[in-house]
């Protein structure tokens, strides 16, 4: 091992290792011993497909061109169901990226026939949601150019046949979750401006009437109150609701409501995507569950009538899409030191199966930096972090030296970090920076008033607890005060550009379709956030006070910026207005705009040139040599 200068590393984690690694898994679902997910796949221009496990045998559903993948609200999910029609019939029904109809599939690995077009619309009229009744589909929809000043959402039924879309329900601006019972009932979620769902949703249960529900009675929620992952167990219906202070399971029957086991800690997460699930009932009174204290995720099996929690796993980074399988449950796992898998657990004899990974390239374990939680003081009280030190089988650290730190901020910004293997973060360690992940209060995983920190201080909170951050890993001597950068997409884009703005901490930054002209952002935003300010910062004037574009006074180091030209969430404007308000100032600046791409980057080359540009920006700004061939980037003021 070679002591040597930091941030010019030989590392064998190289663009197409971020790049492979950006495939993922996603939307598990589970019927009748098979398991479905969609996979992304970069090399295919970012497209998703759905996949299936039956009997053992893995394969694609959806061919080219096919994209599983719906826009309701942007960020989509939800986008296919499987439907019953006897053991020689089940289909499945997807929501097509480029229309956004609905098309049916056979559920038969190696097929021949081409999906189905159930649905007649354009991709103005959009679906979500989906969940089969046992001869329609139920469907959140979402229709653009209704005449409206914003698109219209309701509840509808879909006929399979005929391709008829029939309203259920409507009224509120927003609905989620259709769930159909046995019996004929029908539960689902609204929430109304200027809620976002995490703030407060309702739960309504109503009879199904055919056209039309009947009697729809809230039987759970509130302005206050979040709901998420409604689902029938026989006659009962469970939910998780954050009403104590935590997401925790709770319960409706004829009784009523009641909390099936009171816990500081989360069963639920926040509703930036449709048909999320947290936990998957295996009998008539069991659940398993994801349980998350402090940030730390586990799996655990809740008995719903003595309503206590029994540890099953605690061995994954995260757990995600918690669904039944015939001896237990399926669920899509991270490791810290692994890709992401898809497992199943058998609950009888506590055996697991990888069902799916992606064989990425081998890199020596030895390459890789195990993230250590980190506890902080901040402003508003202790803050949370993942700590990554500069890891390379090869080299080490000089004595005299230490290394550069890289600060991420997440998005949402009602999300969080976890401590899955990231080979973005591992690009870096490995060429030895150090890197943190910021969990700033407003995350989630903590609570709810853990959340509630950033209601009106968006902006402010998040950038303070990045600081304290910073400061608390230069007194432990672990990283260098005069090499700090920062980076963050969407909304930890905009926690980037405040804390450079703001402060004066950061040596330079990386703004990820970031949010730099919050006026801007509340005019030009799609319909699902376009009130999400009103929560964040509290009142009208921090709109302006809290917008980076309107300090550049204050902003006196590079930065980069990196955008999608079809962004509907954080338009191109925000980073073109950032770019020109600096390269005015004579601030090094550079933009790179990718076409065709919208919020986030799913293409394999562009994921690759986004590694290498932020790499050698922040290579010329610290003045280190790469061991890289990386390229050229567009300056302003270089």
């Amino acid at each position: 091992m070679i002591a040597s200068p930091c941030g010019g590393w030989r590392s064998p984690i190289d663009a197409r290792t971020v790049a492979a690694g950006s495939k993922g898994y996603g939307e598990l679902r589970g019927k009748d011993g098979a398991l479905l997910w969609t996979e992304s796949r970069p090399e295919e221009s970012g497209r998703s497909t759905l996949v299936a496990c039956v009997g053992g045998a893995v394969g694609e559903l959806t061919p080219h061109p096919f994209n599983p993948r719906s826009r309701v609200h942007e960020y989509g999910g939800g986008s296919y169901c499987i439907a019953d029609g006897g053991a020689t019939e089940k289909r499945v029904y997807f929501v097509n990226f480029a229309d956004q109809n609905v098309y049916e599939a056979a559920l038969a690995i190696g097929g021949t026939q081409a999906p189905r077009r159930v649905t007649q619309g354009d991709a103005s009229e959009r679906f979500a949601d989906l969940a089969w009744d046992g001869q329609s589909l139920l469907a959140v929809r979402e229709r653009h150019n209704a005449g409206g000043p914003e698109p219209v959402n309701d509840l509808v039924r879909i006929d399979v046949g005929h391709g008829t879309v029939n309203v259920l329900h409507e009224g509120h601006d927003f609905y989620a979750s259709p769930r159909p019972s046995a019996d004929g009932r029908i539960a689902f979620l609204v929430w109304d401006h200027p809620n976002m769902p995490f703030d407060g949703c309702q739960l309504l249960i109503a009879k199904d009437g055919g056209h039309r529900l009947r009697n729809p009675t809230v039987v759970a929620g509130g302005a206050n109150e979040s709901i998420v992952q409604p689902e029938w167990n026989g006659e009962r219906l469970l939910f998780v609701s954050d009403l104590q202070g935590h997401w925790n399971l709770y319960a409706h029957d004829e009784s009523g409501v009641y909390a099936v086991l009171p816990d500081a800690a989360e069963y639920g997460g926040p509703g930036w995507l449709f048909g999320s699930t947290y936990y998957a009932p295996v009998g008539p009174n069991h659940v398993v569950a994801r349980r998350v204290e402090d940030g730390v995720p586990s799996l655990v099996l809740v008995d719903l009538e003595q309503g206590l929690a029994s540890p099953i796993d605690d061995e994954c980074s995260s757990y995600t899409d918690v669904v039944r399988t015939p001896d237990g449950v399926a669920y899509i796992a991270g490791h810290a030191d692994k890709t992401r898998q898809v497992v199943g657990l058998g609950l009888d004899k506590r055996s697991r199966t990888v069902v799916a990974r992606h064989d990425g390239p081998a890199v020596d374990s030895g390459f890789i930096a195990i993230p250590e939680p980190l506890t902080f003081p901040s402003a508003a009280g202790d803050a949370h972090a993942f700590f990554y030190p500069p890891t390379n089988v090869e080299h080490r650290v000089p004595e005299r030296e230490l290394p550069p730190l890289l600060v991420t901020t997440h998005g949402g910004p009602t999300s969080n970090a976890w401590s899955d293997l990231d080979w973005r973060v591992q690009y870096y360690t490995s060429r030895g920076w150090a890197v943190v992940d910021v969990n700033y209060g407003g995350s989630t995983g903590f609570g709810r008033a853990y959340r509630q920190r950033l209601d009106g201080t968006w902006g402010k909170t998040d950038v303070e607890d990045s600081v304290a951050c910073v400061r608390h890993l230069i007194a432990q001597g672990r990283v260098d005060p005069a090499r700090v950068a920062i980076k963050g997409g969407s909304a930890g884009g905009f926690t980037t550009l405040a804390a450079l703005a703001f402060t004066n901490v950061f040596r330079a930054g990386a703004s990820h379709y970031g949010v730099a002209d919050l006026k801007a952002l509340a005019s030009d935003t799609h319909k699902f956030e376009s009130r999400y300010l009103d929560t964040l910062l509290g009142s009208p004037e921090a709109i302006v006070e809290r917008s980076p574009i309107n300090h550049v006074e204050g902003l006196n180091c590079p930065v980069i910026f990196f955008q999608g030209a079809d962004d509907k969430v954080v338009p191109p404007n925000q980073a073109e207005s950032m770019r020109d308000v600096l390269a005015a100032k004579g601030i090094p600046v550079v933009l790179l705009l990718f076409e065709g791409e919208g919020h986030g980057f799913r293409r394999a080359e562009n994921v690759r040139r986004v590694i290498e540009a932020e790499y050698a920006f922040f290579a010329k700004v610290f003045g280190f040599e790469p061991a890289d061939d990386l390229p050229e980037l567009p300056w302003n003021n270089p």
